[in-house]
């Protein structure tokens, strides 16, 4: 079998790519160092953290000069899924080194810390009260630049179609713009704007300044860590919540329709199919937590049971993981609706993960149309659409196809990563409602997720982080693809 110098130029072009978004991760790495503006005692924490980031940026500038090319290379999908895939790889052990060098965690607890932050997750083995804040705040900025994506942010200075390419593979399809810079560009306006108002909003309803920066980045980039060891429930206050629930909202709400919604189209968006699903999602959960808390006396009163009924619904859908109460005296039923939440997820173009709501309106309008059609004559032809975006989205059974299958494979990857935390010991409950957060990127948890969890169900839950996060799919394509391509840039 000869080599293909086509192929060749083409992973030339890749590795070209993946050097610069890891010259942008050493560069990210460097911006927890502000934290020494208020803290100067740290300062002896700044080597941890320079050190890795330089030997980034020496590795992604070496990548890049050793296989750019002149050539204007139009990157199909699936090799933008390995330019992802290749980038999370890297950029998540890179960024595990300050949990080892600073903290001493152990290999397995660094890296499972690192990916939960730049996956958005949340799930954490910190003791946040005996790290420094330059850990903290880095905890934070990882959720905050992995949340909003690193095919779409990171890689707009990437011009041509390849950029296009790569945020479809990170599971974004959507373009605000005809140019994926220009998307990209107003997608970090309106991140940036959030961010803004979020740090402003938080402070004046009682929290630091340092906590508001923390717990913005955290509730935008939909991950949940937190600078207090037991979550929002440390603040116990109505106004925070009611400011981290429009954060939250916004974090996972589908940057097209909130772009909509900022130019006044209002129409489009209340008929938009995510909009729709979040919606009567979040009032029927909110009910039914409600009257089973109230009815099973979890809280005293009525206006906690609204409270909780209302903020931890959205914080599984979203996939945030932000917690105001623990669950272990909810009983079965409010657990289960939590885990309905997490598996459900955001909007398909936000920054929250899981099956996305777009996945499970289309299957279950798919349901209707299916029993419509056995009531109609054979002759009649229909076309079927869902509002999505600016108008109709005319839907073919390709599309309905693609849902239904994700749906299938995201429930055989729930399916073993519960069946290898039960095997540990724990109740099938338990395991199911802890996978459940780990794959759909949340981090609420019972209590499984510890710094002395066994590593072989931290490894686990890494993966599902990994996947839930990038899309089975794009991680299924990478490897596929390499390992096929391999065959053809060797001589045999």
């Amino acid at each position: 079998m000869r080599r293909n110098p086509q192929l060749l130029t083409r992973y030339k072009a890749i590795l070209a790519a993946t050097g610069v978004v890891l010259v942008l991760g050493g560069i990210g790495m460097l911006t927890p160092l502000l934290a020494l503006l208020g803290w100067p005692a740290e300062y002896v924490y700044a080597p941890q953290f320079i050190v890795p980031a330089f030997l980034e940026i020496i590795l992604g500038a070496v990548v890049w000069w050793v296989f750019r090319t002149r050539l204007q290379v139009a990157l199909t999908l699936q090799e933008g899924a390995v330019i992802v895939f290749f980038s999370w790889v890297i950029i998540a052990v890179f960024a595990a080194v300050p949990y080892m060098a600073v903290c001493g965690y152990s290999f397995t607890n660094a890296v499972f810390e690192s990916v939960s932050g730049w996956s958005g997750t949340g799930l954490t083995v910190t003791d946040v009260l005996a790290v420094p804040n330059v850990i903290l705040l880095w905890r934070s900025i990882t959720q905050y630049i992995g949340g909003a994506g690193l095919a779409l942010i990171m890689l707009a200075a990437i011009a041509g179609p390849l950029g296009q390419n790569l945020s479809v593979a990170e599971g974004r399809t959507d373009q605000l713009a005809p140019h994926v810079r220009d998307s990209a560009k107003i997608v970090v306006v309106m991140y940036s704007a959030y961010g803004i108002f979020g740090i402003l909003a938080l402070w004046a309803v009682g929290m630091t300044f340092f906590e508001a920066v923390n717990h913005t980045f955290t509730a935008l980039g939909t991950g949940g860590f937190s600078t207090r060891p037991d979550s929002i429930a440390g603040f116990n206050s109505p106004a925070i919540e009611a400011v981290l629930v429009i954060l939250m909202l916004l974090g996972s709400t589908n940057f097209l329709t909130a772009y909509l919604f900022m130019q006044g189209k209002l129409g489009p968006v209340w008929r938009n199919a995510e909009i729709r699903t979040a919606f009567f999602a979040i009032v029927l959960s909110a009910v039914a937590l409600t009257l089973a808390l109230y009815c099973g006396g979890i809280f005293p009163n009525l206006s906690k049971c609204l409270r909780v009924a209302v903020f931890e619904p959205i914080s599984a859908m979203s996939g945030t993981g932000f917690q105001t109460t623990l669950y272990n005296s909810w009983g079965g039923f409010p657990v289960l609706v939590l885990i309905v939440m997490m598996i459900m997820g955001g909007g398909a173009g936000s920054t929250s993960g899981a099956i996305k709501q777009f996945r499970v309106y289309l299957v279950f309008k798919s349901i209707l149309w299916e029993f419509r059609r056995s009531m109609l004559p054979k002759s009649v032809v229909e076309e079927n659409y869902v509002w999505y975006g600016p108008g109709k989205l005319y839907v073919d059974d390709r599309r309905i196809r693609m849902a239904q299958n994700y749906i299938a494979v995201y429930f055989l990857g729930l399916l073993i990563g519960t069946a290898i935390v039960a095997a540990h010991g724990y109740p099938v409950g338990d395991a199911l409602f802890e996978y459940a957060s780990a794959q759909g990127t949340v981090g609420l948890s019972l209590g499984i997720t510890t710094p002395t969890t066994p590593p072989l169900i931290l490894w686990t839950m890494i993966a599902g982080m990994f996947l839930g996060r990038l899309e089975f799919y794009v991680v299924f394509v990478s490897l596929v693809k390499i390992i096929n391509d391999a065959r053809y840039m060797t001589f045999r």
